[in-house]
Order: structure tokens, then sequence, then C-alpha cells
């Protein structure tokens, strides 16, 4: 018999089922949440696909492939935020997501079927924000977190004070806001959202884990949210000269020069481009010849 890849941490009544590396990507920290009634499984990561423990239901906080790995062992009612509802239906839709050009996005097809045993989930269905799951005795509730992906949401579970913010990670990478449904105003609404909501202990999909206590997570918040300001500054002092995006790109606002991987140009150029329309709109920088920038 195949042994579990993940270990069972408990918090109150909700179970972090922590992944390989710390959760770290390709892996993730997944929640089993039990009530008397019903259990419902959070964002079974590649960590479950060994073993995954039983439950009634599947909650996805957001259509990534890294979400939803787990997913091939399961055949219970999946549930997904209507925004992301046809990426999970559909990998193809989930790929298309992602923005790759096709020379990229052929391999990165590849990897979905291959390494995240991605399948069509036809039966899934649409939640929004405030939808309530009652498991007998505990509660799960959809906490909308648009900006990583139209509908990555969040998950509140009362009575234990879990608030699972998913991958608004808290790591020193920083908001990712690269994707075709990815938004940057708001992914810093979202951060906002997170700010107002007193729990015991917040839980992240990689890395970090669980934090406990409102004024740790706010703290660790603020960190992660001084990133955006920090590309912000690296591309007001690029454009100390008029510059053009394709140089931008080049420049890189999120990833290290070292990182070499095909869906970083893409990345780079999605945050450049929402960078710079907010510091347009900001009087920051101004359009000196067509397709060139610079700051005021």
């Amino acid at each position: 018999m195949a042994s579990p890849e993940y270990t069972e941490i408990e918090y109150g009544g909700v179970t972090v089922l922590a992944g390989a590396r710390r959760g770290a990507y390709p892996y993730g920290n997944s929640l089993l949440v039990r009530g008397a009634a019903e259990t419902v499984v959070v964002d079974p990561s590649l960590s479950l696909v060994a073993v995954a423990p039983p439950a009634d239901a599947v909650v996805v906080s957001h259509a990534h492939e890294d979400h939803v790995a787990g997913l091939v062992r399961y055949e219970v009612p999946v549930h997904v935020h209507e925004a992301d509802l046809p990426a999970v239906r559909s990998h193809e839709l989930m790929l298309a997501g992602y923005g790759l050009p096709p020379h990229v996005a052929d391999g990165v097809d590849e990897s979905l079927r291959n390494e995240f045993h991605l399948q069509d989930r036809p039966d899934a269905t649409g939640l929004t924000d405030g939808t309530t799951f009652d498991l007998g005795g505990r509660t799960v509730t959809v906490v909308h977190l648009p900006g990583h992906t139209a509908g990555h949401s969040g998950l509140l579970i009362e009575p234990d004070g879990f608030l699972f913010v998913a991958d608004i990670d808290l790591s020193s990478f920083g908001p990712y806001y690269g994707d075709v449904g990815s938004s940057l105003a708001d992914f810093e609404a979202s951060m906002r959202r997170c700010r107002e909501i007193e729990a015991r202990w917040y839980g992240t999909f990689h890395q970090k884990g669980v934090i406990e206590g409102a004024t740790e997570f706010r703290r660790r918040l603020d960190d992660f949210l001084a990133v955006v300001a920090r590309r912000d500054a690296t591309l007001l002092a690029f454009l100390d000269e008029p510059r053009s995006v394709p140089e931008i790109v080049e420049h890189r606002l999120v990833y290290r020069p070292h990182v070499d991987a095909p869906h970083v140009p893409t990345v780079e150029r999605r945050t450049a481009v929402q960078h710079l329309d907010r510091l347009i709109g900001a009087g920051a920088v101004v359009e000196v010849e067509p397709g060139r920038f610079r700051v005021t």
C-alpha cells in the first residue's frame, strides 16, 4: 500500500495536509475539513495523488494546475468560483488562461496532462462570494479574493477561525498577477479585504503554511504587498529615459535574471503593462512617443 505524501497538522477541526517541500510549487498544502455530516477537501495538491483522504466534496480555490492535481483521485462533487469554473471544467481553457504563445503552450499542455494529471471536470459547479457549506457543526464560507485569477477565492472555516487565503501566499516572491484573467488592482483590493477579516489562523497554499494571529498575519501581508511597490520603484528607475515594453520585459520586474523558463516573457509583459497603466494613470509616467515611456 502506498504511503501518504503529506503530513497532517491539526488546527482545531481543520487538518492541513502539508505537502512535500513545505508546499513549495509544484506541491501545496491542501485542507481536510470535517463536520458531523460531511467532509470537504480543499485544493487537492500533487501530494494527494498517491494517497488521498476520503471526502464528500472538493472545493478548489482557483483554476491553476497545482491546486487541482489531486482531483484525479476524487469522483465527488467539485466546486470552484464561477469566474474560474470554465477552466476547471476544461484543461484546455485553463491552459488558454495562461496566455502563452503556441510554441510554449504545447509544452505546458503536456506537463498539465502528464505531471499534474489534469482531466476535464465538466461536472464541476460554480460558487459565488458568500456561498456557505454546512458540514454539520462546521461551516466553510467562500471569500472571493480575485487578482491572482478572476475567480481566486479564500475560505473562512468556522467555528475554528481558520481563513485559507490560497495563493496570497505571503512569499518573498510577492503577488503573481501574470495570467490573462489576473488583475493588479483586484489583487490589491483582495489583500485589503484579507486585512479586515479577524481569524485565529491564516493558511496559505504554498510554503508559509499557517500563521497564527491577525497581528502577525497583517505584518506578513504588508511585506507581501510591499513587493508591488518595489516593482513600481524598479520600473520608475528604469524609465529615466524612454523605454519600450519589450525593453521593460527584458529588464524584468518579476523574475530574477537567472530564471530561464518559457513562460517568463509572457508573465513579465503582462505584469509590466499593468504597472505601466497604473503609473500612467497616476501621472508618474508618460508615453513620450508611440510605444515608448518615460517617468515624468
